[in-house]
């Protein structure tokens, strides 16, 4: 054994675990080569061995571990005798998950695989991951979401609730990892489309974590999910037995502000200045002021607000090649006025603000918001909610979207409300009269939600939409190529949708 254990140890000694993550932390775990076949487990990184090793979803490597590994950690006999890759492991897992035929089942096998062998579970995502994206997020994180309390096994990120005031820096060191770098943070109160879902938002930030780590490449020890649980306006939540929230109203106020300053100290306390806080699903009424107040004393953004913004501005580039011109060309018509719908208002204002040297109280005036009162314009700003007033132009009041279509007659149309099919044959059809080809971004998840489908857009268009989705949409094939959902498709003709679309 003790020859064994050296020879072992002499190999170990020529893995290498410099972080391939520029600015990161140590790699402690050797996370970077995560979805590279490790022939030894260095004995340097890990001297957990046994039972407890192959229970610990950061070294277990289920039936790669080699038959050298298994003499050094006491696997013998707790594992089949056959050792096979990590490749074929993947291939294994892959076709398993194409068996199950609900989306919630992958989602569950998808979690379970997470909890007991993260290499894996990773590798898998980022070989498989245009099928598997919208297993592990949306639209299957809605319904996972919505039935968390049902399928909740073991968890899978932190639960702060009003019942830890006091003591949220000891709640944060009971998770088992110390050096965090980002940490997305819900509260549950508008979970996608589907509104207060309490301590069930849980899987959002579980979710987008993973993307971090699949398409980002942040380490996924880095990574920290945290709900912040205040409680539920959720009646049927609150009757549910399955629940595994505070069984309480939601808490406001100062009681709520209190909660989430603690936290946000006891944050960069423990893991330091430079500690990213993403907030995720917040609410209106909170989101923009958590990002106004923290935004001077902590790294935070709302993906809500700015990303999705960044990503619409990156598609209407894109779909500028096809119609022409510039941004400031561009009337821009928005149905939603929330975090979403303002924040891309926002972002496409300032933008045309930098490529003209207008200033950005001029080029609102051409982005125009639409919300469940109808039309915002100036005679309504005094019962408007702050982030709202800017986009308050003169204009007579319009309650309808086609009317304010007839009205304002946008170039872009652009879909927030998380309404389905708000996005009418005669509201497309209006656009489609004032432009030769209309551009119409249905953004609104799951794909339930979404103002209307490409194919709708398409045919009340006479195909002449340029259609931008932010809802899975499947493989388009083009001139011999299949082009994936995740690409930014900027053709004409398409054989397969018969639709010019951007997926977002």
């Amino acid at each position: 054994m003790e020859s064994t254990l050296q020879e072992v140890k002499d190999e170990s000694s020529v893995v290498e675990l410099k972080s391939t993550v520029h600015g990161g932390v140590q790699d402690v775990y050797g996370e970077d080569t995560a979805t590279e076949d490790q022939f030894v487990t260095p004995w340097s990184v890990s001297v957990a061995s046994g039972y407890t090793l192959i229970r610990d979803p950061h070294h277990n490597k289920g039936l790669a571990f080699t038959e050298k590994e298994r003499d050094a950690h006491y696997l013998r006999g707790l594992l089949p005798p056959v050792v096979i890759s990590q490749e074929l492991q993947v291939k294994k897992m892959i076709n398993c998950i194409r068996q199950y035929l609900v989306p919630l089942q992958k989602y569950i096998a998808m979690m379970d695989l997470q909890g007991r062998n993260e290499k894996l579970f990773y590798k898998l995502l980022i070989e498989h991951v245009e099928e598997l994206l919208p297993v592990v997020y949306t639209p299957t994180v809605g319904e996972a979401c919505q039935k968390y309390g049902s399928i909740f096994t073991h968890p899978h990120g932190l639960f702060i609730s009003l019942k830890d005031k006091g003591k949220i820096l000891e709640v944060l060191r009971n998770w088992p990892e110390k050096n965090i770098q980002v940490i997305v943070v819900t509260d549950g109160e508008r979970i996608l489309g589907l509104g207060d879902l309490g301590c069930h938002g849980m899987g959002i930030p579980v979710g987008k974590l993973a993307l971090y780590t699949a398409l980002g490449g942040v380490r996924p020890s880095a990574c920290l999910p945290v709900t912040i649980d205040v409680g539920t306006n959720n009646q049927k939540l609150l009757d549910d037995e399955f629940y595994i929230g505070l069984r309480q109203k939601r808490a406001t106020g100062q009681e709520y502000a209190e909660l989430l300053q603690e936290f946000m100290t006891a944050v960069k306390q423990n893991y330091g200045e430079k500690i990213l806080v993403q907030f995720e699903d917040f609410a209106n009424h909170n989101a923009f002021d958590l990002l106004a107040k923290y935004g001077t004393t902590h790294l935070v953004f709302n993906d809500d607000i700015q990303g999705t913004a960044s990503v619409v501005l990156g598609g209407l580039v894109a779909a500028l090649k096809l119609v022409g011109g510039s941004l400031a060309d561009h009337r821009f018509l928005f149905l939603g006025a929330g975090e979403a719908g303002t924040g891309i208002a926002e972002l496409i204002a300032l933008e045309v603000s930098k490529q003209t040297n207008i200033p950005v109280e001029e080029t609102r005036k051409n982005i125009w918001l639409v919300d469940s009162k109808g039309l915002i314009v100036s005679s309504r700003k005094e019962s408007l909610q702050h982030f709202k007033k800017p986009w308050a132009h003169e204009h007579e009041p319009v309650k309808e979207l086609v009317d304010a279509v007839n009205a304002i007659k946008p170039t872009v149309l652009i879909g927030t409300s998380g309404a389905g099919r708000t996005f009418t044959k005669e509201v497309v059809e209006s656009m489609a009269s004032l432009n030769e080809r209309p551009i119409i971004l249905a953004l609104s998840n799951p794909t339930s939600q979404s103002e209307c489908t490409a194919e709708e857009a398409y045919t009340w268009t006479q195909g002449r939409a340029i259609y931008c989705s932010g809802s899975p949409f499947p493989p388009v094939e083009y001139e011999g190529k299949v082009y994936t959902p995740g690409q930014v498709l900027m053709l004409e003709n398409l054989t397969m949708s018969q639709v010019n679309y951007i997926r977002l």
